[in-house]
């Protein structure tokens, strides 16, 4: 019984559960049992009328029944009003408790001879009524229960005790009365205890829902805002469902397709312009900070040129070092795309010559605008980031190259474009770059119209340096100054919404306290009346707990058909009725219960005769083998112990619980085997005989006859076999998953067979026993519920209406809990799947180890992340050949088949990520055709202590193998696409700083010294080659590499260095090689 209560929710979630939830569930079955009192006392009135009464020679009967049907009218009146007065639904469940106890003392002794059988059946249902339908809790039902119980017997033990010796025993009458009554609370209570279980569950699992749905809710929304820091809307829902894709086909790989090619999701805009911005002088200035002033200069820069961009209809489209670019034009063209670049442009200008006067920190803006048309789109399968490329993207990138700083750079295109809304001069011819000489087109530099008069408010407005002091270092003057503009922290929404891995379920503040002791919930408001004061989760909760309304089980429902209760889908039906049912064996085990008290019961009141003791016997035998296959399992240590035949017998418990066809058969002959033996001893009294109280001279000789027919039970056995039916019934309502019309069809057989016996093949036994009760009577007619087969009649319907009601809402309460079971798992599926959906789209523009750092239940993201190094290789790999291969023409629809293999490259490339190998290479970024990757990133921050120099850069030759496997993945693609790129690659290793910058667009990257050197390695190296770093070169050879001097060569803003080549046709070797060095 320990099991059928589960443990106690929290005190705010019992609070509400005790204050509304169980009240509002059980207030139809209140509703209904007064509904019920009504009529049997209207069919008392009726039976008595039609059996020839005179009601008026009953005047005690009459009266106790008329002022019960005025006093039940009253209190189903304050019941119906009672939704608007919830806190006295507990008062008003005890006043309908001491009305029936008082209408049952009140037939007691009204309409004839007090018995000890009298009442019995009533008071059993005073009882089970106080635990199954009136909404009080556990303890105050079994006080109730124990009262009437002890009140029955007292009352009967006290009035007949000193009554004359020719009446039956009374001992055993009140001991079988007592056995009765224990019956009818151990009976009542395990079903309280069912339904409380069943509402606990439901209540919980409607607030995990919700709680589920909050998460979910909370879960699209994460995923919404990542996908969008990705992508545009326009490209998210196409990728989104890329991304469902790979998370049902298996995580790492990607789904089948008609062709060999992978998704490729770049689409032609035309009429777009293209700008490029660089920060001119801030190399040097980031060389000077540190980790976390570089990090927070760059999200202070970038996050104001998002500002600006968004003002100006710009989109920003990646963020490379210290460069900026953005489109205007996308995903929706605008006429005014070029005007938008040049304003942006020229903010950017004003914003970084603001900073300059400032700081007085010699930095400035570089930017070049072109209009014309682009590829844009997303290619490679990790680290998704939007891009644009075409002809014209490049010349925007020249442009900017070839600007001058603080000026805004354009081409005649864009120039057109203007319509003359800014005045231009001509950009002079040393200014230009290779590739503007080579298209031999004019260029123009905007002016600024408001520069002037900017330049003269910063020579009055003086220094923030000079304000600071002389000592201070550009780099924190920087710092402090850009801190003013405030730009977003990235990922700075995921912390204004409830935490996606949180398992708690609170109810909202609002709500809970709406439902204090002192104050109870008009429930006509609720939910819409509630909606100006609570907010929207309240709302929503409400909405929840109306839809666990037992009402709503008569309303139109998309889940329920309204008179069946059947599952509208077949599928959940089918599922419903195939479901397993663990609890079936306590359901035996509590109908062996009730036949056990029947079989005392009819020991008590009968002369135990040899046929009634040998057909219990085997009624026994039969439940003792139910109950041991329903209780096996828990037998299995003694079982294994035992013969390896019998080894099996265990697995008994495990086929009830599972298969429907077995336990309905197995619970049906219970209930049946219950029905028979309650009615057992009439079967033992003959079907028809004399009875001989009714002979004419019997009364007086009556002092000599005994209450036993000649050769028979004794009479009493008649009203307590009656009663025996009564208490058998209740076996039906024990087994509480049993579905609705197979209790209809068993109540149906039981009332009819109680019915034939107790008014037709038995109704005379009845009338011997009146005739003995009352012998030498003048008046020998009882009142209705002093005659036993009347009174028999008159409980079998009413206890056969009132297991209907529980019956249908027992059904209604399982259907319930299986239903909102479902739709939990559905929706933490769900959730699962969006927060899978979630992390994957987190670790598409994060690494692995750094997700965890803006998204999660502690995250305070009250910093920018940001971490450092020493030791960290970084490779740059280049495919030079494809911007020759590149054309924009009619057969290739305008570059877009280029870009088709272009993300074929790329893709082969991520797909080398996902081996175990390559588990610690993490790519950064793609540039048009140059990949991005580093090694050492998920380690310790070298801020720690400090490691051995062998292990702590042994990840370089993970990179190297990265490398190696790179040239080998573009072979096979020549291959099949029969081309002939081949790759160039550059290697360095060294101490950078790693971040997250951009709220618009969060972007993960590295900087440093390390970072713009292997750049350099690669854009200077040679094509099949890997060029290196001296001091990398080093570090190889003491990992097993060899390489050979290249030479000293020209680097840009390097000077001369010294580099090398690694030797990648030699594997790993022993001691070091001598070429290095």
């Amino acid at each position: 019984m320990a099991r059928l209560f589960s443990p106690r929710p929290p005190p705010s979630e019992e609070l509400f559960y005790e204050t509304y939830y169980s009240l509002s569930q059980q207030y139809p079955l209140l509703l209904l049992l007064l509904v019920i009192l009504l009529f049997g006392l209207l069919a008392l009135l009726a039976v008595a009328w039609a059996s020839g009464r005179e009601l008026a020679s009953d005047p005690g009967f009459l009266t106790t029944v008329l002022c019960a049907l005025g006093g039940f009218s009253l209190l189903l009146g304050l019941a119906s009003r009672e939704h608007r007065l919830q806190r006295w639904t507990r008062p008003l469940s005890g006043l309908v408790w001491a009305a029936l106890l008082a209408l049952g003392h009140g037939f007691l002794f009204t309409g004839g001879a007090v018995s000890a059988w009298d009442q019995v059946s009533f008071f059993l249902f005073v009882i089970f009524t106080v635990y199954a339908m009136l909404p009080l809790g556990m303890w105050d039902a079994a006080a109730a229960g124990l009262t009437s119980s002890l009140s029955h017997l007292l009352v009967l033990g006290l009035y007949l005790g000193p009554q004359p010796d020719s009446r039956p025993a009374l001992l055993p009458q009140l001991a079988a009365n007592a056995v009765l009554f224990l019956c009818g609370n151990v009976a009542g209570a395990y079903h309280k205890a069912l339904m409380e279980r069943a509402l606990r569950a439901t209540f919980r699992e409607a607030l995990s829902s919700l709680h589920s749905r909050q998460r979910l809710d909370t879960e699209k929304k994460h995923q919404e805002h990542l996908l969008l820091s990705i992508l545009p809307a326009y490209l998210a829902q196409e990728m989104k469902a890329e991304i469902m894709a790979r998370l049902q086909a298996g995580q790492g790989s990607r789904p089948e397709s008609t062709n060999n090619f992978h998704s490729l999701y770049v689409k032609r805009h035309q009429g777009v312009s293209v700008l490029y911005a660089d920060i001119v002088g801030f190399t040097r200035l980031a060389s000077e900070c540190s980790p976390k002033e570089l990090v927070l200069m760059l999200n202070e820069l970038f996050g104001k040129f998002d500002q600006i961009a968004k003002e100006h209809e710009c989109m920003r489209i990646k963020i490379l070092g210290d460069c900026y670019y953005c489109v205007s034009g996308l995903p929706l063209s605008l006429p005014d795309h070029a005007i938008n670049c040049v304003r942006m442009g020229l903010d950017m200008c004003r914003a970084i010559r603001k900073l300059r006067a400032a700081t007085g920190v010699d930095i400035n803006m570089r930017v070049g605008v072109h209009s014309g048309s682009v590829l844009c789109g997303v290619i490679g399968l990790q680290k998704w980031q939007y891009d644009v490329w075409s002809h014209d993207v490049t010349l925007a990138n020249h442009m900017e190259a070839s600007g001058v700083p603080g000026r805004v750079h354009i081409t005649g295109a864009t120039l057109a474009l203007l319509a003359g809304a800014y005045a231009v001069e001509d950009a002079a011819m040393e200014h230009r770059d290779p590739y503007l000489r080579e298209l031999g087109e004019p260029t123009y530099l905007v002016i600024d119209p408001r520069a002037e008069e900017e330049d003269e408010k910063s020579t009055a407005g003086g220094l923030l340096s000079s304000l600071e002091g002389p000592k201070m270092r550009p780099s924190l003057l920087m710092t402090r100054y850009l801190e003013s503009w405030g730009a977003a922290k990235p990922f700075a929404h995921l912390n204004h919404v409830e935490s996606p891995v949180s398992t708690s379920t609170p109810l909202p503040e609002k709500a809970l306290s709406s439902f204090s002791p002192q104050w109870s919930l008009d429930r006509s408001r609720t939910p819409r009346g509630l909606d100006d004061e609570l907010d929207t989760g309240d709302a929503k909760f409400f909405q929840v707990i109306e839809q666990l309304n037992s009402q709503k089980q008569w309303k139109q429902s998309k889940d329920f058909n309204p008179l069946t209760l059947y599952f509208r889908e077949k599928e959940m039906e089918k599922e419903y009725r195939l479901s397993a049912l663990p609890a079936f064996k306590y359901y035996a085990a509590c109908t062996f219960l009730v036949f056990l008290s029947n079989f005392i019961i009819q020991m008590l009141v009968t002369n135990r005769p040899p046929a009634l003791t040998i057909t219990y016997s085997i009624t026994f035998l039969l439940f003792f083998l139910l109950l041991f296959v329903c209780f096996s399992e828990h037998l299995t240590k003694c079982v294994l112990k035992g013969p390896k035949m019998l080894h099996w017998l265990p697995t008994l418990s495990v086929l009830v619980a599972t298969r429907p066809g077995l336990r309905v058969a197995l619970g049906t002959a219970t209930i049946l085997l219950v029905f028979a033996m309650a009615v057992t001893s009439l079967v033992f009294l003959p079907a028809a005989a004399n009875c001989p109280f009714r002979a004419p001279n019997v009364s007086s000789v009556a002092s000599n006859l005994s209450w036993e027919l000649p050769g028979s039970l004794p009479l009493i056995s008649v009203p307590y076999s009656m009663h025996c039916c009564v208490l058998g019934s209740l076996s039906c309502s024990l087994f509480l998953h049993t579905s609705f019309e197979l209790k209809l069809l068993l109540l149906l057989l039981w009332l009819l067979a109680s019915c034939s016996l107790s008014l037709h093949s038995h109704a005379w036994l009845s009338d011997c026993l009146v005739a003995r009760l009352y012998l030498g009577a003048s008046d020998s007619r009882p009142g209705v519920l002093k005659e036993p087969k009347l009174m028999g009649a008159v409980s079998f319907f009413i206890f056969f209406f009132t297991l209907l009601v529980l019956a249908r809402q027992n059904e209604y309460y399982c259907r319930l809990d299986f239903l909102w079971k479902k739709k939990l798992r559905q929706e933490q599926e769900e959730t699962e799947t969006m927060e899978n959906l979630t992390r994957l789209l987190l670790e598409n523009v994060l690494p692995a180890h750094v997700a965890p750092q803006f998204i999660g239940q502690n995250r305070r993201n009250e910093d920018l992340y940001h971490q450092s190094y020493e030791c960290v290789c970084v490779l740059f790999a280049s495919v030079p050949d494809f911007k020759e291969f590149y054309s924009e023409s009619s057969i290739n629809h305008e570059g877009l088949e280029c870009l088709r293999l272009l993300n074929e490259i790329i893709a082969d490339f991520d797909e080398l990520l996902s081996k175990p190998k390559f588990s610690g290479v993490e790519k950064i970024k793609t540039i048009c055709s140059t990949y991005m990757a580093a090694t050492g990133l998920n380690t310790t921050s070298g801020q720690d202590a400090p490691q051995d120099a062998e292990q702590s850069c042994s990840h370089l030759g993970t990179m190297v193998e990265f490398a190696v496997a790179l040239g080998s993945k573009l072979d096979v693609i020549n291959k099949h696409s029969f081309n002939n790129f081949r790759l160039r690659v550059g290697l360095n290793h060294g101490p950078v700083v790693a971040g997250v910058i951009g709220a618009q667009k969060p972007q993960y990257d590295i900087w440093g010294n390390t970072v713009n050197v292997a750049s350099r390695m690669e854009s200077t190296g040679v094509l099949g080659k890997i060029q290196v770093t001296e001091e990398t070169a080093w570090a190889l050879q003491s990992l097993g590499y060899t390489c050979y001097s290249r030479g000293i060569i020209k680097v840009k803003g390097k000077g001369q260095l010294c580099t090398y080549f690694l030797n990648t046709d030699l594997t790993r070797t022993g001691p070091p090689s001598a070429t290095v060095g």
